[in-house]
């Protein structure tokens, strides 16, 4: 039983208006984030033994599928960094979205907590909707993240390691 009880037309839509601003809070919050912070705390987005350098989430999600039909935040948070593709080839362009693939994965697993704030003024089902909601809304987004920072770490790696075997060659 809701702590609140209100009409079902009301329910829908504060729940509609609590999404808007927890995932627009939670977005503005994250990009305000200083960009060493994420440097500084790598270790919490390192890539896990089982997921095989991210190999996993393509055999399991086939991610290559549909990674491109996620909306870029920047839709809604203009200082944000598009991360539709990537902004040059270089180190530093790499380093640069790697550290804002960290960001959109904090980002995604934020707006999943508020999922429980939701029991206050659903009734018990339709707050379970809202934690499905949360769910499968952010989910696939940390998946993406998962799954494409491995291969940018070691393309960062690799081209790290490149000019070191070029000039012994010489």
């Amino acid at each position: 039983m809701p702590l609140i009880e209100l009409p079902i037309v009301w329910v829908v839509l504060l729940d509609a208006v609590a999404w808007a601003f927890f995932h627009l809070s939670i977005s503005f919050c994250t990009v305000r984030i200083p960009f060493r912070w994420f440097i500084h705390n790598e270790r919490f987005f390192r890539t896990l033994r089982f997921e095989q350098h991210g190999d996993i989430w393509q055999r399991l999600f086939h991610v290559k599928r549909w990674k491109q039909l996620i909306p870029d935040g920047t839709m809604f948070v203009r200082n944000g960094y598009n991360k539709k593709s990537l902004h040059g080839k270089d180190s530093a362009s790499l380093d640069e979205f790697i550290v804002e693939s960290r960001r959109a994965e904090l980002t995604h697993w934020m707006s999943i907590v508020p999922a429980a704030l939701f029991f206050l003024w659903n009734p018990i089902w339709a707050g379970w909707l809202n934690v499905a909601y949360a769910v499968l809304f952010n989910v696939p987004i940390i998946i993406a993240q998962r799954y494409n920072r491995p291969r940018l770490e070691r393309l960062v790696s690799s081209k790290q390691n490149k000019p070191q075997a070029e000039s012994s060659i010489r």
